[in-house]
């Protein structure tokens, strides 16, 4: 079973990780958190989420990953945290980034399984949401996208000990809003589990369309097959490649070999983005004849990914996303015997920036993990 450490004591942790040294150096606002600063707040949230008789009742591995989110949730409080002009403390946008280092923490620092990576990566994401969930513009698609990602009711039990863990004049309507988000959940078919969209062209259909019933089933099937790749540089994405997508059956779209033939080198922002255009006008001339094709970059962040599906999805292609990882130490090894070798810096940024794709981006995800 996996566990992030075998010693709880907080001198320990502040003594082994640098993140949680910082925590007792990050102030809150005396409003909503009376009780100090990040450190002790964090501390009385681990106290919280364990004296909950819902976290005794999880499995061991689930008790294990909530602790571990609990003790991140704010571990970005450090580089968002600010005073306004009124004196007022704010960390805007500490979940978000948070879930990148967190995500780096546990690849890099402390050895963990892919898929227990992630939860905790996402619990950290939107450990707030269940607090303002029925103050979106669209509640009902907010917690549909969310459920894809991570267990509400793991989320919302996160969500309570984060309450319980503070001294705040709101603490018990903030209560009372995380037990609307679980009814809310549980009414709309989001609790502990996805909302159960027929097939992937139905879920595709209503994540990318607006003003969509979550039940609709689209009654045309996606015309063309496509494949991006996504996965830090070094981690195999090109042996996926030839192992299983083979020419002349699939077009073979390689930024890489792009360059290569531009002769523009990847550390060239300026060329990077003919190389990028170049990669697209093909891609369009595959999307037009209907011929199945495979986009072969890093593709780590979601936004990368996000330009390129869109442009399949005008051409109704059905779209899988395979991410290929190795371990942290393998994908450095690898990243040494390339051509073009990608310098240490620029890979700890990338790791660091790196969003895993998952079923919110396309019909198909293939997670290839070693």
């Amino acid at each position: 079973m996996w566990t992030i450490t075998n010693n709880r004591s907080w001198s320990y942790l502040e003594q082994q990780y640098d993140w949680v040294r910082d925590m007792q150096h990050v102030p809150q606002d005396p409003i909503h958190h009376g009780e100090g600063n990040v450190a002790i707040h964090t501390q009385m949230v681990l106290d919280a989420l364990q004296q909950q008789p819902a976290y005794s009742s999880l499995s061991a591995q689930d008790q294990e990953i909530l602790w571990a989110a609990a003790l991140l949730h704010d571990v970005e409080k450090r580089s968002t945290t600010i005073t306004e002009a009124d004196g007022r403390i704010t960390s805007a946008g500490h979940a978000r980034k948070g879930e990148g280092t967190v995500r780096h923490i546990l690849y890099s620092e402390i050895q963990t399984p892919f898929h227990i990576r992630e939860q905790v990566a996402k619990l950290v994401k939107y450990h707030s949401l269940p607090l303002w969930l029925l103050e979106r513009q669209d509640p009902l698609r907010t917690i549909i996208h969310a459920s894809i990602q991570v267990n509400t009711a793991h989320l919302a039990l996160l969500a309570r000990a984060d309450m319980i863990g503070r001294i705040a004049p709101d603490k018990e309507e903030m209560l009372y809003r995380i037990d609307c988000f679980e009814e809310y959940c549980k009414e709309h078919q989001c609790w502990g589990t996805t909302w159960p969209f027929e097939n992937a062209d139905a879920r595709m259909h209503f994540l990318t369309k607006e003003d969509v019933a979550p039940g609709y089933v689209p009654y045309h099937p996606p015309s063309v097959k496509v494949v991006i790749m996504s996965g830090l540089p070094g981690a195999g994405k090109d042996t996926y490649v030839k192992k299983h997508f083979k020419q002349p059956e699939w077009e073979i779209i390689s930024l890489d070999d792009i360059r290569v033939q531009m002769k523009i080198s990847p550390t060239d922002k300026s060329g990077n983005g003919t190389v990028v255009q170049a990669a697209k006008e093909q891609a369009r001339v595959c999307l037009r004849s209907k011929r199945p094709f495979v986009w072969n970059a890093t593709n780590t962040t979601q936004q990368m990914r996000e330009q390129l599906i869109a442009l399949c999805l005008q051409y109704d292609a059905h779209v899988t996303v395979v991410y290929v990882e190795v371990p942290f130490r393998e994908l450095f090894r690898q990243n040494g015997g390339r051509e073009a070798i990608v310098p240490v810096p620029v890979m700890h940024k990338l790791i660091g920036k790196l969003e895993v794709p998952d079923l919110t981006e396309a019909h198909e995800v293939v997670y290839q993990i070693r």
